[in-house]
């Protein structure tokens, strides 16, 4: 996981990358000093590639009204100081992706109903069919030829203020139900004309977006793209499909493939366990991308790393990104060398931080020598934390920090996604 690796041009230290993650935390789609603190720390914390959330090609283009955008200049130039807060304090890439909401947009944030019609204020959604995401999903606009080639533009504008805010690469969302994916999946794309059909035909747009993308975005940086490999629901697309999509894409430039799920129907079952989404980024890597010199990027349910250090060495995919594992810990690679003793260029700590570099002893060594002779000879009994978890001994007890007692003792279990 500590080897460096290339997308392109773009040479990345490790191969640890910060998933997207939507944090619906923006104010009229200006990132704001939540977004600073939320992707810096991320980057201090050692990630090879920090990933923003899906960047919103236009208001109407929006998840929710939290969303972030490209599509004015004060956005853009708030996003600047994200990226040159990354770029001056730390060795991570900073990548951005891009997408429109098509028909899951307009709805509330994750914590006030995820996927449910904004009560007011709400935009109409757009689709490649007049067909809604679920039972309680407000019914889009068939998206009309006029709008596509609208959007279509959008997208451009967004990629190049992107380029202009000093983003290291671009990805393009193409998953999880938002428009480009729509148009993918047979279960939201029932049209008649030249975009719907076969998958050549249903495939045409999102080609459309990208080649347009690839001319607007800078030569020397990665374009890249996002698809849900299984729509977990019969008669949508499996990954037999999504061989097929990555297999276009690549033949258009994509210099990398990251490889998730679903999203795009509510009726999904998607098999959920540890690293469950990784099967797909393995055929998809070894039956098209590798053989293209195309890297391809593994995630869901990827949690440690000895996770990541399997899936890369067995060559299931060359890359792995973790998101809730980086809300759980913002310096989770640093914390994964330091369990593996690994102190390389792939993992280098920010100099205010290289006094922590070393994982603290699990058991410190008792003080001894004069002064010490009044300490007891047993240890007193503990007390419990108040919401529970490892006990916490008293202060007069010499033990090392707190912190070190909670590591083996609390093995944590990530929720799926």
């Amino acid at each position: 996981m500590f080897q460096p690796v290339e997308i392109g041009s773009l040479r990345l230290k490790n191969r640890i990358v910060v998933s997207p993650m939507d944090m619906y935390s923006a104010t009229d789609g200006v990132p704001g000093d939540f977004h600073l603190v939320h992707l810096g720390s991320k980057a201090l914390g050692g990630a090879g590639l920090v990933m923003t959330e899906m960047v919103c090609v236009s208001e109407t283009g929006r998840i929710t009204p939290g969303c972030t955008g490209l599509y004015t200049d004060e956005q853009r130039e708030s996003w600047s100081q994200i990226t040159d807060f990354v770029h001056s304090r730390s060795t991570a890439a900073v990548g951005l992706q891009l997408g429109h909401s098509g028909r899951k947009g307009s709805t509330r944030a994750m914590w006030e109903g995820i996927d449910e019609p904004l009560p007011s204020g709400a935009w109409e959604p757009v689709g490649p069919s007049a067909l809604a995401y679920s039972p309680r999903s407000a019914v889009p606009r068939e998206i009309s030829r006029e709008e596509m080639t609208r959007i279509r533009e959008e997208f451009v504008s967004a990629a190049q203020r992107g380029a202009e805010a000093g983003f290291d690469l671009l990805e393009l969302h193409c998953a999880h139900g938002y428009l480009l994916s729509s148009f993918l999946s047979p279960l939201s794309n029932q049209r008649d004309d030249e975009y719907g059909g076969s998958l050549e035909n249903r495939l045409r747009y999102p080609l459309e977006i990208f080649d347009a993308v690839k001319e607007a975005w800078p030569s020397d940086r990665p374009l890249t793209v996002r698809l849900s490999a299984d729509d977990w629901v019969q008669g949508g697309n499996t990954v037999d499909d999504a061989v097929e999509i990555a297999r276009a894409f690549i033949a258009h430039g994509a210099q990398a493939i990251d490889v998730s799920s679903g999203q795009v129907d509510s009726r999904e079952r998607p098999r959920y366990g540890r690293s469950y989404q990784t099967p797909f980024a393995d055929r998809i890597r070894n039956e098209v991308a590798r053989h293209a010199g195309v890297s391809v990027i593994a995630v869901g349910a990827i949690s440690s790393y000895d996770d990541v250090n399997s899936i890369i060495l067995a060559g299931r995919a060359d890359l792995c990104a973790l998101g809730r594992g980086h809300l759980y810990d913002p310096q989770w690679t640093l914390h994964a060398a330091a369990e593996q003793e690994y102190t390389g260029a792939g993992a280098d700590w920010p100099l205010p931080f290289r006094a922590g570099r070393r994982k603290p002893p699990r058991h410190a060594p008792r003080p001894s020598g004069p002064g010490f002779s009044c300490m007891p000879s047993r240890r007193p009994p503990p007390i419990r934390r108040m919401f529970g978890g490892s006990p916490l001994w008293p202060i007069g007890e010499h033990r090392e920090a707190m912190s070190t007692a909670n590591g083996a003792e609390s093995r944590w279990i990530p929720p799926h996604f």
